[in-house]
């Protein structure tokens, strides 16, 4: 049983892990998708809005999938987290699918319509604005835990023996904070930084377009390094958890970290001054990494603080090793697929690309 037990733990450590890293997937491939699509609603030549458009029709999907992933590892490895937290966070998280949905739709509808292909390309953008906006919402409520509860289901007299269910207990709209609203700024900022080193990347070097996305791209870049030390100074006074890992005993290794992402995020300033626009993106990939990474560190064991642990919140041993004989081939499909994808479409295009032409 202390074999099963231990197994039990190196399993979800290891699907927390990979549910981390499908997230991480997410926000590196579809915030960029997410960020020109905010841009898109600035642009007023509608060849270079259907260009963008354009620009990642054949990735986007794929990118999506990501979020598909991530919520399938918490099905199947920890369910009363899953279903705890999706209760918590319905209306943000039902407000970002609306934008993802809102997206696809427009995606599609703009390639055939003729007199709404206007209102097509704003809810493009709109959906591509909420979308990152209660998403980052939902992730700083999830920082600040949630209050639960114990429920003896109705039909534990059904020969199932006396147990409890752990509950979410709040109400609908307890998600809403000053700091989960300020995350969903957050958010946004990241994302429009991202967006514009995207357009930049995928345009020919010649087309105006680019001229909008480095403007955005610098005045992002300033905004997210306000946005993150905003962010680090309120969790101080807001997480003692947090101060306690980063100011203890391996303080040395945080200080790495943040010498690392510093370093990351100068690289992809000058990457972007010279014109190098994959550097740019993949320095800036690697900052969302070294703070992602750096996040889940610090919420180490917690996968919502105060509320579940990794431990507390996996499945039992049989279904967790079931889920992982099933499903951990997917992943190096999944990355295979996703590089597959961005190879064929590695291209840069021009407005002439339009979508809908």
């Amino acid at each position: 049983m202390q074999h099963l037990s231990a197994m039990q733990e190196i399993l979800a450590t290891a699907w927390w892990a990979l549910l981390g890293f499908s997230f991480l997937a997410y926000l590196v491939l579809d915030g960029a998708d997410l960020g020109a699509g905010v841009i898109s609603l600035f642009i007023k030549d509608p060849q270079e809005k259907g260009a963008i458009m354009a620009s990642m029709a054949g990735t986007w999907d794929a990118n999506e999938t990501w979020l598909v992933v991530a919520g399938g590892v918490m099905f199947g490895t920890f369910p009363f987290v899953y279903g705890s937290a999706f209760h918590f966070l319905m209306v943000p998280l039902a407000l970002a699918l609306w934008g993802i949905i809102s997206r696809a739709i427009s995606l599609e509808f703009y390639h055939h319509a003729e007199s709404s292909k206007r209102f097509w390309g704003l809810m493009f953008g709109f959906g591509s604005l909420i979308t990152p906006y209660f998403a980052g919402m939902a992730m700083g409520a999830v920082l600040l835990g949630f209050p639960m509860t114990s429920l003896h289901p109705a039909n534990a007299h059904a020969g199932l023996g006396p147990f409890t269910l752990p509950t979410y207990s709040g109400s609908p709209l307890a998600f809403i904070s000053p700091f989960s609203v300020w995350t969903g700024f957050g958010a946004l900022i990241a994302v429009a930084l991202a967006g514009g080193l995207f357009i930049r990347a995928r345009f020919e070097k010649h087309c105006p377009v680019r001229e909008t996305a480095l403007t955005w791209a610098n005045t992002s870049f300033y905004l997210a390094l306000a946005a993150v030390v905003i962010t680090v100074v309120w969790s101080i006074f807001l997480f003692p958890w947090a101060v306690h890992k980063w100011l203890g005993a391996y303080w040395w290794a945080w200080l790495l970290v943040l010498l690392a992402t510093v370093f990351a995020a100068i690289k992809s300033r000058m990457a972007t001054a010279k014109g190098h626009d994959l550097a740019a993106i993949l320095w800036l990939n690697l900052v969302v990494t070294l703070m992602w990474g750096g996040m889940m560190a610090t919420m180490f064991p917690w996968i919502v603080p105060n509320t579940w642990t990794i431990f507390s919140g996996a499945s039992p041993n049989v279904s967790i090793i079931t889920f992982t004989m099933a499903m951990i081939g997917f992943f190096p499909i999944m990355i295979m697929y996703n590089a597959y994808q961005w190879w064929v479409f590695r291209g840069r295009v021009t407005k002439l690309v339009a979508y809908g032409h």
